[in-house]
C-alpha cells in the first residue's frame, strides 16, 4: 500500500465542479483584484472565527508582517515567540527590523506561559504564540501576562483554523490573529493566501490600507503600504471550501482519536492527548517516538510517507545565528525535535489506509521486542 503524506488532488474530486463554477463566475465578471468575493469571504471568515473583522492577504507570512507593521513594531523592539515553529513565525519579526526573543515550549508544542515573564524587557512590544499542529496555546495565561505588561498579542493561527480554547476560536483572543491559507492547511486555497482577524475597528481600517499599498481610495494614499491582497479567484475557491471546513475538521479529529486509541498503549510512542478545554484541529498529527528516524525509514519502506515538523529548531538555523542562541538553551524544543514524527492525517484517507498506518507503527515496535 502506498500512502502519501498529503493528497491535495483528492480533496478536489468531490468539489471540483463547484470550484470550476466559482472560477467561471470570476472570469465572467473580470474583477480579479478585490472583487466582491474577497469581501464576502472576509465576512464569512470573521463569522467562522467569531471576530468582528477579517482582512484577506496574499500569504500567512504577509499576515504576520502586516500585523507587526500595523502595531508599529520595528527596529529596537522585541517580540517573544517560540523556536519550534516554521521559520516564518520568526522571520516576520526580523523582517520588520525587530528582534525575536525565544522562550521554550511545553510537551504540547506550544509556548510555556511560565517562561514568558522572565523574557520580558523594556523593549518587549508583543507576544507571538503559535498554535502549533492545530492545538491552541494557553491563551488565558498568555493574555493575563500581556495585560499585566501592556503588550500586544499576535496569534500565529497558520495551522489552526477552527481550533478553540475555552470554547473560543483562536484568532479571537489577541490583538490580531494571523492565518495561512496555503494549500497544505486545513482551509486551503489553490495557491497562497492568508487572513488577519481583529476586533479593533481602527486596526481593521489600517490593515485594509496596508495590504493595498496604503490607499484610502483609488486616488488617495494615506501611508506607504504593501501589495498583499488576497486574489478574487482564490476567494471564490475559498468560499466553496468554507462549506466543508467544519466537516473536514471533524474527520481529522476522528482520525486523530483513532490514532490515539491504537497507539496510546505503545510505551515507545507518545500521542497528543487534548484537554477538555481544547478543540484541536490536527493540521498535523505529531507523535513523539523512540528511534524516530528508524521508525520513519520503516514506514517509508512500507509505503507510508511521513514528515518531521520541524527537525532543526529556529534558534539553531543559520539565519538566526546573529541572535546568539546556542544548543541547549531550549531543552524541550531540542528534545522534541529529535523525537517528533508527523503521520498522514487528511479527510481523504481511507479507513483501511489509516488502519494500515497504525498497524505498521505497532509492528515496528513489535519487531523491536522480538
Amino acid at each position: 500500500m502506498k500512502i502519501p503524506y498529503t493528497n491535495i488532488a483528492a480533496q478536489h474530486v468531490r468539489i471540483k465542479n463547484e470550484i470550476l463554477s466559482a472560477v467561471g463566475n470570476v472570469l465572467d465578471h473580470g474583477k480579479f483584484i478585490l472583487g466582491n468575493e474577497v469581501e464576502e469571504f472576509e465576512c464569512r471568515f470573521a463569522d467562522l472565527c467569531k471576530v468582528s473583522y477579517a482582512i484577506g492577504v496574499n500569504s500567512g507570512t504577509d499576515a504576520l508582517i502586516l500585523a507587526l507593521r500595523s502595531l508599529g513594531i520595528g527596529p529596537g523592539d522585541e517580540v517573544i515567540t517560540v523556536p519550534n515553529s516554521f521559520v516564518a513565525s520568526t522571520s516576520c519579526v526580523a523582517l520588520v527590523g525587530a528582534r525575536p526573543v525565544f522562550v521554550d515550549v511545553r510537551d504540547d508544542y506550544n509556548i510555556d506561559p511560565s517562561m514568558i515573564e522572565q523574557a520580558i524587557t523594556s523593549r518587549t512590544r508583543a507576544i507571538l504564540p503559535v498554535h502549533l499542529t492545530g492545538r491552541p496555546a494557553n491563551m488565558t495565561s498568555i493574555m493575563e501576562i500581556a495585560k499585566a505588561h501592556d503588550l500586544d498579542v499576535i496569534e500565529d493561527c497558520a495551522q489552526a483554523v477552527c481550533a478553540e480554547y475555552e470554547r473560543e476560536r483562536v484568532g479571537s483572543f489577541g490583538t490580531i490573529g494571523c492565518f495561512s491559507l496555503h494549500p497544505l492547511k486545513t482551509l486551503n486555497a489553490c495557491g497562497d493566501g492568508g487572513v488577519l482577524t481583529t476586533n479593533d475597528p481602527r486596526l481593521y481600517e489600517r490593515l485594509r490600507k496596508l495590504r493595498n499599498v496604503g490607499l484610502h481610495n483609488r486616488d488617495e494614499c494615506h501611508f506607504w503600504g504593501y501589495n498583499s491582497r488576497l486574489d478574487t479567484m482564490q476567494s471564490a475557491i475559498l468560499l466553496i471550501k468554507l462549506h466543508y471546513v467544519e466537516e473536514w475538521t471533524e474527520i481529522r479529529r476522528a482520525y486523530a482519536d483513532y490514532y490515539r486509541r491504537r497507539l496510546n498503549g505503545l510505551p515507545q510512542v507518545q500521542v497528543p492527548n487534548e484537554k477538555s478545554n481544547e478543540r484541536c484541529v490536527y493540521h498535523t498529527y505529531v507523535i513523539q517516538a523512540d528511534r524516530r528516524d528508524e521508525l520513519k525509514d520503516y514506514l517509508g519502506e512500507h509505503g507510508i510517507d511521513t514528515k518531521i515538523h520541524y527537525p532543526i529548531p529556529i534558534h539553531l538555523q543559520q539565519a538566526a545565528k546573529y541572535l546568539e542562541y546556542t544548543e541547549g538553551q531550549f531543552p524541550v524544543t531540542e528534545r522534541l525535535a529529535s523525537k517528533i514524527l508527523s503521520l498522514p492525517i487528511y479527510p481523504e484517507l481511507r479507513i483501511d489506509e489509516l488502519e494500515y498506518i497504525a498497524t505498521t507503527v505497532c509492528s515496528f515496535y513489535d519487531t523491536e521486542e522480538e
